[in-house]
């Protein structure tokens, strides 16, 4: 069951209209209107110089109900731990698979996985007769981005969306490497959805337990390889199967921890566009993070609820889901699946964020990445039946009810 979108539940700004389209048709009456006025057009014309092709379009809004899918398989192509030889389990609406060694009877161990810490999801959707597939996130590095999704039997060319998450190295580090060894199989035009121009800023380190670099999107390499940079500022759909929370709203009791700055401007066409940013971010320095731009993905499985795909959760856990269902205006959710950003919490923060999640109720709960140890000693003890434990190469296969 579908259910329109209350437009009140939504407290987004209106779309900028200083984004444009990098494929645009004016023939298109629904963006028509807001992108085809000559001041558009003009800035188009100056960011092109700058940014080429990589500069924003505007991503399909959410505009209705969001479309209802039979199927969802979300694989955990790179996290920071693999156990190879962890069981699988099924319980209802839900297959866990795990992946073991590069290991077959007729030849002796050859490659497998690599761990590292980053995150990055490939989700495969059905409606119908009509598959999706989408890679959310790319993992720290190329080397083991690519070798895992080689590994696991996934097809650049059949990737349908790519989806950033959040500006930290840790996310889109693996990013230039797979474009450079995939861009000549991937779909022409494919889509990159990002949550705002921030997310593209150079960006330092300034937690524990050491202060640095940690890079920048190389935004050539999005160019070369023909993407549609796509900006999801408000919530849009992915794929036509899944869509994203537009910007995080902090609604909850979550407090924002910034364990990095972002520095504003463009050097050599990389960088971030300062008059793209939040008036609060326009700085000639260090910028502490406040992730305006991160977003969330998510997917409605029919007769289950949302399965929402957290990342890494520096808005709020609890904020992302609510910006869900707030988004979806489907209030059940079947599962949370990422990285929670609780590790650097203390444990009554932790667990305040685990009564949260028990008031919203989830069928399942995988903590990835960057949730930290202590969350899963607590959730474990306080929602068992609901704690799933995923590693890299793990495959979690829900299925919509028969009901």
């Amino acid at each position: 069951m579908t259910v329109a979108i209350d437009p009140t539940l939504l407290p987004f700004r209106e779309p900028d209209r200083r984004h444009a389209r990098s494929r645009l048709s004016c023939d298109e009456p629904d963006r028509r209107d807001l992108l085809c006025g000559g001041g558009t057009a003009l800035l188009g014309l100056l960011l092109a110089g700058l940014l080429g092709q990589a500069r924003p379009a505007l991503a399909d809004a959410v505009t209705g109900s969001v479309p209802e899918l039979d199927a969802v398989a979300v694989r955990i192509v790179t996290d920071s731990y693999q156990f190879a030889v962890a069981p699988g389990r099924t319980v209802e609406g839900l297959a866990v698979e795990h992946f073991g060694w590069g290991i077959a009877p007729d030849h002796p161990p050859g490659p497998t996985l690599n761990s590292e810490f980053g995150l990055s999801m490939h989700v495969s959707s059905r409606r119908g007769e009509e598959t999706r597939r989408i890679l959310v996130d790319f993992g720290f590095t190329p080397e083991a981005l690519n070798n895992n999704l080689r590994l696991l039997g996934v097809q650049p060319a059949e990737i349908d969306a790519l989806v950033l998450s959040h500006g930290h190295y840790d996310h889109f580090g693996g990013l230039a490497g797979f474009l450079a060894q995939h861009r000549e199989r991937l779909k022409q035009g494919l889509a990159f959805h990002v949550g705002g121009e921030d997310c593209f800023c150079a960006r330092e380190w300034t937690a524990p337990p050491a202060k640095g670099d940690f890079g920048v999107i190389d935004r050539g390499a999005l160019e070369a390889a023909n993407l549609t940079v796509t900006s999801t500022e408000r919530p849009a759909l992915v794929a036509g199967h899944g869509f994203t929370s537009g910007q995080i709203d902090q609604r909850s009791f979550e407090t924002l921890l910034s364990p990095s700055a972002m520095r504003p401007g463009l050097t050599q066409g990389s960088g971030c566009d300062p008059a793209r940013l939040s008036p609060m971010d326009r700085s000639q320095g260090l910028v502490p993070d406040q992730f305006r731009h991160e977003i969330a993905t998510a997917f409605n499985l029919k007769g289950r609820g949302l399965v929402i795909l957290t990342s890494c959760s520096h808005r709020g856990v609890v904020n992302a889901i609510r910006q869900a269902q707030a988004v979806s205006g489907v209030e059940k959710v079947h599962a949370v699946i990422g990285g929670f950003h609780l590790a650097p919490y203390q444990p009554d923060y932790v667990r305040r964020t685990i009564a949260a999640l028990k008031e919203i109720g989830p069928d399942f709960v995988v903590p990835l990445h960057c949730s930290g140890e202590t969350f899963f000693e607590i959730a474990k003890a306080e929602m068992p039946a609901k704690l799933i434990r995923a590693y890299t190469g793990t495959r979690l296969a829900f299925t919509a009810s028969a009901s």
